[in-house]
């Protein structure tokens, strides 16, 4: 899609670099006892299958713990920062990150591992069906609340991948394991393989069974379940098993709550897939039974690396949202998983945003916190392809837009003067490039926003197919400046908060 021709200015690219991380653990981080289980890893350990690996970026998940929960580098200057806990077995210190990454971006470099045997998940490298090492996820762009705190998850757009090939106590071979994980329900695609747990140490395909990891998307290419997705599944290598079943298994259903609680447990000839709303109720199974009716399944051969993102052989095309997750040693009982549960829906995950109401409705000028310009369809165009721009306020209707809202808090910002929408042209998930134009409303991911309300009454608008946010290219102050895509501030009075007026 060609663009009308704009004055643009360049845009420093962001540097990367690496800085040790420090992990503090609790003192009871590899034991607990009935009268203690409180927070996750607390109850596994009651129950006789403790944690050998707890990854989370929004809270601690033993009632002990006070290191930190994760690294994140900023661009400007490539220095990089820990960021812990509010208070021991609490929720992560948000202000911690925004302070850091203040007037910059940032990434997360580091997922500590809780359970205190080093198992931190970093950058994936390449692998036999990608090279790498694969991209980080932008630190801002799943913001959520954990009882009324702040806090972010990791938001994985295609080509982001975390990984630890080097890991101590995970399951091998056909030795027995538990693995849940809580997932945004409402952000994943087709691609293969948005993954967390046990994988190829060779970042290759090794062949069936050398896998066991929680699956969550709607590809169907090696299983499914009902309805249209997306589906808990477990990734064995060389399929998506929604049951005993290669293909379809009628059991396992859509699960789509805005925060999912996704659970893939195995031990010798035996595996079950159980779920449920990570906000209230209980769990439900799903499967519970043998291992997959096709050769290699049974014993398992299972690795012990541990993936974020991506499949074993370092498949990137997926996305979705990791808020936390662990794997345990032992096939851990219904009942403990059923306490698990119980625990984390009293911990009060919510949605992101730091001030509460909803978008106003109709039609609205959006001015720029920066420099009190007026977002702009490029010469009071109507054709598909004009360039969405800043221009001085003039109240025209090429300045106005709706939100028109979608499902799962995204919507369309709708142009009064053509109808048509703001989109990134191409559905690019690239950041840093003025390609902000309209098009005619498909429903594209592309074109969706989340409109996310800033302290100071403004909005930032998050791309549903790439997370990063509304932005004005190189925070230019110059009428006819085009608009692009950038790893969200959440910050007010920048180049990426618009004030509907």
């Amino acid at each position: 899609m060609s663009l009308l021709p704009i004055r643009v200015r360049p845009v420093a690219m962001s540097l990367m670099g690496t800085a040790a991380g420090v992990l503090a653990l609790g003192a009871s981080a590899l034991s607990g006892t009935a009268s203690a289980a409180s927070l996750p890893c607390d109850i596994y350990a009651s129950g006789g299958t403790p944690c050998v690996a707890a990854h989370s970026t929004t809270r601690a998940l033993y009632a002990s713990y006070s290191g930190a929960l994760y690294q994140v580098r900023r661009s400007s200057d490539n220095a990089t920062r820990d960021v812990g806990v509010l208070s021991a077995g609490g929720v992560a210190n948000a202000a911690t990150q925004d302070a850091f990454c203040s007037g910059t971006s940032c990434v997360i470099t580091i997922i500590y591992d809780q359970s205190g045997r080093g198992n931190n998940l970093t950058q994936a490298p390449g692998g036999g069906a990608a090279g790498g090492p694969d991209n980080l996820a932008n630190a801002t762009a799943a913001p959520t609340t954990l009882g009324g705190q702040k806090a972010y998850g990791v938001y994985v757009a295609a080509g982001t991948g975390y990984r630890n090939d080097h890991t101590s106590g995970i399951a091998t071979g056909d030795a027995a394991e538990g693995e849940y994980a809580i997932f945004d329900g409402t952000h994943y695609n087709g691609g293969c393989c948005f993954d967390y747990g046990n994988a190829e140490t060779s970042n290759n395909d090794t062949g069936n069974g050398h896998m066991e990891a929680i699956y969550f998307g709607n590809i169907k290419v090696w299983g499914y379940g009902t309805g249209n997705g997306p589906w808990i599944m477990a990734d064995l290598e060389n399929g998506l098993f929604s049951g005993v079943n290669a293909g379809y298994n009628a059991n396992d259903p859509t699960v789509n709550y805005r925060y999912t609680t996704a659970i893939i447990k195995g031990q010798p000839n035996h595996w079950a897939i159980r779920g449920g709303n990570a906000q209230s109720g209980g769990l439900s199974t799903f499967y519970d039974g043998a291992r997959p009716n096709v050769s290699g399944y049974n014993p398992m051969h299972k690795e012990g690396a541990i993936i974020l993102g991506i499949g074993g052989d370092n498949s990137k095309g997926s996305a979705g949202t990791f808020y936390e997750g662990v794997m345990t040693s032992g096939y851990p009982s219904d009942s403990t998983e059923n306490a698990v549960q119980a625990s984390i829906t009293a911990a009060g995950y919510g949605s992101g945003g730091s001030s509460g109401g909803s978008y106003p409705s109709g039609y609205h000028q959006l001015v720029v916190g920066n420099n009190g310009l007026c977002v702009d369809v490029y010469g009071n165009s109507g054709t598909a392809g004009a360039a969405i721009e800043q221009w001085s306020c003039n109240g025209q209707s090429n300045q106005q837009f709706q939100f028109v809202p979608g499902s799962n808090g995204y919507g369309e910002l709708q142009a009064q003067n053509s109808g048509q929408v703001v989109a990134v042209a191409g559905g690019s998930t690239s950041q840093g490039v003025p390609d902000i134009v309209q098009q005619a409303r498909n429903g594209a991911a592309s074109s969706m926003w989340r409109p996310v309300g800033q302290s100071d009454g403004s909005w930032a608008f998050q791309n549903q197919n790439s997370g990063l946010c509304l932005d004005v290219y190189g925070a230019g102050n110059s009428a006819g400046q085009q608009l692009d895509q950038w790893p969200c501030k959440n910050a007010a009075g920048t180049n990426q908060d618009f004030t509907p007026r």
